[in-house]
């Protein structure tokens, strides 16, 4: 093809907002079934988009729900919006044009608008861990979680409370802040200290116990928005001779494969992961099926309780 005829196909692609049909695409390279039959209808995938699939977090809740997607006979593409909604819109470029039956999303630009022409392009659409109306969604009470990490801490006899967190400081994250917060002022005490870090990393972890160190008033009780803080900040804590728990309790958040297995075995507010993608995957599959029999399908919210899990830390 002549280099003036490529631009100009190129130029209808983007006026039109062409999508190839990967799926068609396929079906015209041909293929046989492992019997040697001619090919048949293969069944559509799903997205699983997460924020950042380095976390543990987002791994496990993606890995419960591709069990359940694989249960029933589709395969899941695990993609990362690393907390960018230009990259989220790429994401589901990229499912539009794979011809996905459906996404399961932690969103971060997705907005009501951005549902409806996914539905449009034939895509049900499933929220990880956020809600919004409209559409269904799975979530943890992460302000109960926040409540009952601030509420350990106090019934410790820790005064001086600290609240970790990092930037980008996601929607669950402020709602597990909210919660401690809430449960401080019930009981009467002042607001936790708040710092705000680079990421939710053991690095940053480990830079906020320093930071906490320099402070007039060190904090006798310390709550991270998740366990990756809170393995950093207590590696650092017991690298600058600060005893874990008896000077400073820490409690973390999600309960990952690494905070049991962690220098102090962290106490943590488990949250039901593979649970949380399970029930994401069911809802997807169920909407899908409605929508194949026609209008009529009732969106549902799931909520699901997270709960403390005490070891040495705090």
């Amino acid at each position: 093809m002549a280099e003036a005829t490529r631009d100009r196909v190129r130029a209808a692609i983007e006026e039109l907002g062409f999508v190839r049909n990967e799926s068609a695409r396929r079906l015209r390279q041909g293929g046989r079934r492992a019997d040697g039959g001619p090919p048949g209808p293969r069944p559509r995938p799903f997205g699983v988009v997460v924020e950042d699939l380095t976390n543990p977090y987002a791994t496990d809740v993606a890995r419960g729900a591709e069990q359940a997607l694989n249960a029933a006979g589709h395969d899941a593409l695990w993609l990362t919006n690393d907390h960018s909604a230009d990259k989220e819109r790429r994401c589901l470029e990229l499912l539009e044009q794979q011809r996905a039956a459906g996404v399961l999303i932690t969103p971060v630009g997705l907005g009501p608008a951005g549902i409806v022409r996914l539905r449009a392009a034939g895509m049900t659409v499933v929220l990880l861990d956020h809600a919004g109306p409209g559409v269904c969604s799975v979530r943890v009470d992460h302000v109960a979680g926040g409540a009952v990490a601030a509420a350990h801490l106090l019934g410790l006899g820790r005064e001086r409370l600290a609240f970790v967190t990092g930037d980008p400081h996601p929607q669950p994250c402020q709602e597990r802040l909210d919660g401690a917060a809430r449960a401080l002022a019930r009981a009467g005490h002042e607001p936790a200290v708040t710092l705000t870090q680079a990421s939710l990393s053991p690095k940053e972890g480990g830079a906020a116990a320093r930071r906490l160190l320099a402070l007039d008033s060190v904090p006798t009780g310390v709550f991270c928005a998740n366990d990756l803080l809170a393995v950093g900040l207590v590696n650092e804590l017991v690298r600058q001779g600060v005893r874990v728990p008896e000077d400073v309790a820490v409690i973390g958040y999600d309960d990952i494969e690494l905070a049991a297995t962690a220098a102090v075995p962290l106490t943590t507010i488990r949250q039901p992961r593979h649970e949380l993608g399970r029930a994401a995957a069911e809802l997807a599959l169920t909407e899908a099926a409605e929508a194949a029999e026609g209008p009529g399908h009732q969106h549902r919210q799931i909520v699901l309780t997270p709960e403390l899990v005490v070891r040495e830390s705090a």
